[in-house]
């Protein structure tokens, strides 16, 4: 069934605050999961609020403080599983994902040269299997991996052999009772970096950007269809009302491409809603949420069309056929 998600942050009450408290982020945690659920969103964040850097907070976790230069990532324990308990007990009955910067990524983020970034970034792959291996152990059913810094691989051979080495490894390293992974780019294309390199490893979904980074569309055209696809069609870097018709043409674009279907679409805000006020988030999650009952009331109805009328309900089987409601029977 087609879902909605946040593709990364949410935003606190106070968007200028930096980590709140243990305490005041468990509270924030429970607001912020009341409003996905509300909203509609089928598959729920902690909105990212513990850790408002995670690629410094978890890049500088497995490197136990280091920046990268001669340091080797060493995975600690786990980092993120407490806070992913938390929010799937807080949750009830829907599944909570737990997001994890990417490899590539981080090895951008720290490598203090060059020459030390590819081992550095192998070193991340190896560690952070592990970490999704303590998720997985845990229970998490969904992970989702981002690689932001993948719009920069463009054309670079050793580049795209190194974005596809680290996330070989970190596949890898996992044991074989894995989560759904996801892997996600947001902020710009990357589509210059090619199918054979994004599609690689045999991740089960990727979330692209289709806002900053609009020719990531080819990616989703391209990608295997036994592959989910989150589209990133809400726009995340600004408070304008999004347009709902555009939403919806995308979910059955995508749908199409491939021959997908809907059952193995996402939709998601572009990025990060955090540094949007609180009330404009809440407004752009509830037009995903309004999205996917829009389609699922759709596909209600073809099917209703097409059943005997008498098992649908009574009114249909009075008047010998199935008509949307609010129709006049001569209509």
């Amino acid at each position: 069934m087609m879902f909605a998600t946040l593709a990364g942050g949410y935003p606190a009450a106070d968007p200028t605050a930096r980590a709140p408290s243990p305490s005041a982020a468990d509270e924030l945690v429970r607001e912020i999961l009341a409003e996905q659920a509300a909203a509609g969103l089928g598959l729920l964040t902690d909105g990212g609020v513990r850790w408002p850097d995670p690629v410094a907070a978890i890049g500088g976790a497995l490197l136990g403080g280091g920046r990268g230069g001669g340091a080797a990532p060493l995975w600690p324990g786990p980092i993120t599983v407490g806070a992913w308990r938390f929010a799937a007990n807080a949750a009830d009955e829907l599944p909570v994902k737990q997001c994890l910067p990417g490899p590539y990524t981080l090895g951008r983020r720290f490598a203090a040269d060059e020459a030390a970034r590819p081992a550095l970034t192998l070193g991340f792959a190896v560690a952070l299997a592990r970490e999704c291996g303590a998720l997985a152990a845990a229970g998490c059913p969904f992970v989702q991996v981002d690689e932001d810094d993948a719009v920069l691989i463009g054309t670079d051979e050793a580049e795209r052999v190194l974005f596809r080495e680290a996330h070989a490894r970190l596949l890898a390293g996992l044991p074989p009772e894995r989560p759904h992974l996801s892997l996600a780019i947001s902020g710009g294309n990357a589509d210059a970096a090619g199918p054979e390199t994004i599609f690689a490893a045999a991740y089960d979904s990727h979330f692209f950007d289709l806002l900053a980074g609009p020719d990531n569309w080819r990616l989703v055209t391209r990608a295997p269809a036994e592959r989910g696809i989150v589209l990133g069609v809400v726009d995340a870097r600004t408070a304008e009302v999004d347009d709902r018709a555009v939403v919806v043409w995308a979910v059955g674009y995508a749908a199409a491409s491939g021959g997908r279907g809907e059952e193995r679409i996402g939709i998601a805000p572009s990025g990060s809603l955090a540094g949007l006020p609180r009330e404009i988030a809440r407004l752009k999650i509830e037009l995903l949420g309004e999205v996917v009952v829009l389609i699922e009331r759709r596909r209600e109805e073809a099917l209703a069309a097409a059943l005997d009328p008498r098992v649908v309900d009574k009114r249909s089987a009075g008047l010998g056929r199935w008509t949307r409601r609010g129709r006049r029977s001569g209509a």
